[in-house]
């Protein structure tokens, strides 16, 4: 297993993505902060439900890092946890026990994720650094993909937890403060826990983190739902108005860089009805955007045995009292279809926003990725994207250095992001993944480090500049801004073509009165980067 410890004891080569202490912030998985275990913004209050009496239950601080699903997650566990007889509390120096839900995606990741469980370990009293923590458990990504190989190599986390843990939850936290041996499970391939075909998966027993279950004995989890049906063991540790909904979990896609599948199984759709039902109960915690995520949205429904049952959601969504906008996350070019174009274009409360998993332009890198696509195709695509909402956002991902990438093949990919037009790119450089086909690629196709550091630097400046001209093409255009923030009489929030964290905000000119929640009308006057400035031009909706 990888050593993830950074070069010296502070922090020092730790990766990027983002952390948030008690799940506050929206999705962050391209947007870069540290130090969240001391600078997270606060949290709402969370209060001891009122079975549980605070003042002989334990305390419990879940920091969540990575991607908005991981998230979901975070407050799937909230939920169970204070169902349990645990109060939440936001700052992990006042818990008796810290929750780490980790990413695993990639090697900085990896690393940040070690990170942060080492510095919740130095809240331990046993520290000696004064703080009152009893245990530090990891769970999430790293945790279920490396099991006991991260609980051997991290003795300061107190156990280590795995997605089948996460029904029990509770019970298994409570033993670990009591002192009790966890022994971490041995990492195996969750694909091979669901049936091969799609449509056999329904049935299975197999936990899948941020699906529903029957828990109308929870108490008060929940509050807000129908009294009859399955209500949502969630726990909301962000006051802001956006929250993620999860579609589904797993990926069925094979692409030879990604781990994912193999810690996060195979493709899972939820029912509509659950996620109709956990979307009433949003709106009912003055949640006005719902975030669908998943690892492929454009997968869902076929394991329900309907591929278009995402169109037909949309707009069972979008009409529920209080949610003023829908937005999709992360769809296959290869998979999205005209239909679902069309229905995110135009349905009434779906913001046009089109998250484009390109990864890279040229056709034979695709072909060794795995993956399908070529210029034409997916201008092709943006083309019929922006006949139907010429307004539209678009952001995407691309993986430069990949093995076997040439400088021609290079040149193909900053052509087609010239081309595009897209409002916000991001940029990785290509690294080995364990258990990934690509990792092993012979050494005459891998790029040296040095050569894909240039390769990541020189597209990610072309990128800025684009991103920054379609920035500069939306001056003049009216915009509808979601208020997230008042903080310092600045006023900022999303337009429509704005995903959350990652895309670039709105700040209003002329706001005076918002409040976080607004959604307001107003016209960009000028940019800076990706980010806008609007001028307010109407009342709140």
């Amino acid at each position: 297993m990888p050593t993830w410890r950074g070069p010296d004891e502070d922090g020092a080569g730790r990766g990027e993505p983002p952390h948030r202490v008690g799940g506050a912030g929206p999705d962050a998985s391209n947007r870069h902060t540290h130090d969240a275990m001391t600078t997270t913004p606060p949290a709402p209050a969370l209060d001891a439900p009122s079975h549980v009496d605070p003042a002989v239950a334990l305390q419990v601080a879940v920091v969540t890092l990575g991607c908005a699903r991981n998230e979901v997650d975070s407050e799937e566990l909230a939920g169970r946890l204070e169902a349990g007889g645990f109060v939440l509390v936001a700052d992990p120096e006042d818990a008796d026990t810290v929750v780490v839900n980790t990413c695993g995606f990639v090697e900085a990741a990896k690393k940040d994720s070690v990170d942060t469980l080492l510095e919740a370990a130095d809240l331990k009293a046993s520290a000696g650094h004064g703080g009152r923590a009893r245990a530090v458990v990891a769970v999430g990504c790293l945790a279920e993909r490396y099991g006991k190989d991260l609980a051997e190599s991290l003795p300061e986390a107190d156990a280590v937890l795995g997605f089948d843990d996460y029904p029990d939850i509770a019970a298994r936290l409570r033993s670990i403060v009591a002192g009790e041996t966890h022994h971490a499970h041995t990492p195996s391939d969750r694909r091979r826990l669901l049936p091969i075909s799609p449509v056999d998966r329904g049935a299975s027993a197999v936990s899948i983190p941020g699906h529903q279950v029957d828990v109308a004995d929870l108490g008060d989890i929940g509050a807000g739902a129908p009294a009859t049906g399955p209500r949502a063991v969630r726990r909301r540790l962000d006051a802001g108005p956006m929250a993620p909904l999860k579609l589904a979990s797993g990926c069925d896609r094979r692409c030879s860089f990604c781990a994912i599948p193999s810690f996060r199984g195979s493709f899972v759709s939820r029912r509509p009805s659950d996620v109709l039902q956990e979307a009433r109960w949003l709106a009912t915690q003055g949640v006005k955007e719902l975030f669908l995520v998943s690892e492929n949205s454009t997968s869902y429904g076929k394991d329900l045995g309907d591929l278009r049952l995402l169109e037909t959601l949309l707009p069972e969504l979008s009409g529920i009292d209080g949610v003023e906008r829908v937005r999709v996350s992360y769809l296959q070019p290869a998979e999205t279809r005209p239909g679902l174009i069309e229905a995110i274009a135009s349905t009434p409360g779906v913001v046009p926003y089109f998250d484009l998993s390109f990864q890279h332009a040229s056709a034979s890198v695709l072909r060794r990725m795995r993956r399908f696509g070529d210029p034409e195709s997916f201008l092709d695509l943006l083309e019929r994207i922006r006949s139907l909402a010429p307004l539209a956002g678009v952001r995407s991902n691309v993986i430069v250095g990949f093995p076997g990438e040439t400088e021609n093949d290079l040149q193909v990919l900053c052509d087609f992001l010239e081309s595009a037009r897209m409002d916000v790119t991001g940029v990785f450089g290509y690294s080995d993944e364990d258990g990934t086909e690509a990792a092993g690629f012979g050494d005459d196709l891998k790029l040296d480090e040095d050569e894909i550091r240039a390769r990541t630097e020189h597209v990610t400046a072309l990128v800025e500049e684009l991103n920054s001209q379609r920035a500069e093409e939306r001056v003049g255009e009216e915009v509808v801004v979601l208020v997230e923030s008042t903080d310092d009489d600045a006023v900022e929030g999303r337009a429509a073509h704005q995903g959350p964290e990652v895309d670039g905000t709105t700040l209003l000119i002329d706001a005076a009165g918002a409040r976080v929640g607004d959604l307001l009308t107003a016209i960009v006057t000028g940019t800076d980067g990706v980010d806008l400035v609007a001028r307010v031009n109407g009342a709140p909706r």
